[in-house]
């Protein structure tokens, strides 16, 4: 840990932070635009959605290729060329007026966003000690859970005011503001360990005790993440439900995800960072068991996903910033490839999952669930099978 005042922390996180954020809303701000892609671009409404996906694609592969430049650079000089591609490449999305360039800009703009996020983790772990650490991405994580929400509102107002490319403009500016705060406080930010850059993604897959708490922080997150992709589809059409009780489900969820992620740096403090992930894996687990059993009841009130979804959330909050932080601390300063290989987890497990329960959603919350439920079970078998680090608690 670097030691470094109050005042200087915050000018390092408030670029990490809010480039983490637009990086996020990137998808959460177009996203009221393309019902209207098919009409303003001439094409059709399929070929519209790829512009979601490509940018998710674009963050997959942002995530392994400069997951692994990252380590030979500066970590300042990397982030503001993260930051200016990431500007450039919005600006040129809101010069397109064709579907197939948009595309391709797309998944270029994806490939940038992720370039804070992978950042982030191990600075955060060098400026402060565990606990702080702990609580700056229980902090970052609330942030974050909030872009999903609040993101399509801003995203409509945008439209609304000036049309589908203003979003894009919208975050253009924010970029290159954010690298230009970069700039001024690159001299603060701490520069990658040694060990980082003779580094290989091949030592973080042999390592068993990297694997213990980037997999199972995969496999919580991702199970979570694959309910949440299919609960429209179950609460309409399975239940009987409305978007209404979706909007429910995510409010109360991300609202128990606040809560824990903010008060379990004080947890772990008080019973160890193990305890905690532990304690977080076996709620997310008992929730996932309690709509697995909801799905055998027959005429199921929405209401009740909602209140056994609630745990899941608390749990993710209270195991997900100790996780995470163990995840990078076992990458033995391999910190940019720790972080990167892992969020890339957390997407193949998301992707993989709500690809094949596709066909499965309208049917109701059994298969979903049986799948969540497998992913943490698993989660938990990791964490008692694998090593743990060996730190004090």
């Amino acid at each position: 840990m670097t030691t470094q005042t109050f005042l200087t922390r915050a000018l390092i996180l408030a670029p990490l932070t809010l480039g983490s954020l637009a990086g996020l809303m990137a998808t959460d701000l177009v996203l009221p635009a393309v019902p209207e892609f098919p009409e303003l671009l001439e094409t059709t409404p399929a070929r519209a959605q790829l512009v979601l996906a490509s940018f998710i694609g674009g963050i997959m592969g942002g995530l392994l290729i400069f997951g692994g430049l990252a380590t030979r650079f500066n970590r300042a000089a990397f982030l503001i060329f993260g930051f200016v591609g990431f500007g450039v490449s919005s600006w040129v999305c809101g010069q397109l007026t064709t579907i197939e360039p948009l595309i391709a800009m797309r998944f270029v703009q994806g490939m940038f966003a992720a370039v804070p996020a992978l950042i982030a983790p191990g600075v955060i772990r060098q400026i402060f000690s565990e606990v702080g650490a702990t609580r700056a991405l229980g902090a970052l994580g609330s942030l974050e859970a909030l872009a999903p929400a609040i993101g399509p509102i801003i995203g409509a107002w945008l439209l609304a005011l000036g049309g589908w490319t203003l979003s894009f403009d919208v975050l253009a500016v924010i970029s290159l503001v954010l690298a230009g705060l970069t700039f001024l406080v690159a001299r603060s930010i701490p520069k990658q360990e040694e060990s980082a850059r003779s580094g290989r993604y091949l030592s973080l897959l042999s390592s068993p005790v990297y694997l213990r708490y980037a997999l199972s922080q995969a496999f919580v997150l991702g199970g979570m993440l694959i309910f949440v992709l299919a609960a429209p589809a179950m609460i309409q059409y399975a239940l009987g439900g409305t978007l209404n009780d979706f909007i429910a489900m995510q409010v109360t969820g991300v609202a128990c995800f606040m809560v824990a992620s903010n008060v379990t740096g004080f947890f772990v403090k008080r019973f160890g960072a193990e305890s905690m992930i532990w304690f977080g894996s076996a709620m997310c687990t008992v929730s996932a068991v309690g709509l697995l059993g909801l799905a055998l009841v027959p005429e199921v009130d929405p209401i009740w996903v909602v209140i056994l979804f609630a745990p899941f959330n608390a749990g993710l909050g209270f195991r997900g910033p100790p996780g995470f932080l163990r995840a990078v601390i076992a990458g033995a300063g391999n910190d940019e490839r720790a972080a990167s290989l892992m969020i890339l987890a957390i997407f193949a497990v998301t992707s993989i999952g709500t690809a094949a329960l596709a066909g499965v959603v309208e049917q109701g919350l059994f298969y979903v669930c049986l799948v969540v439920v497998a992913l943490e079970v698993s989660a938990l078998l990791l964490l008692w099978r694998l090593p743990r680090l060996s730190l004090p608690d």
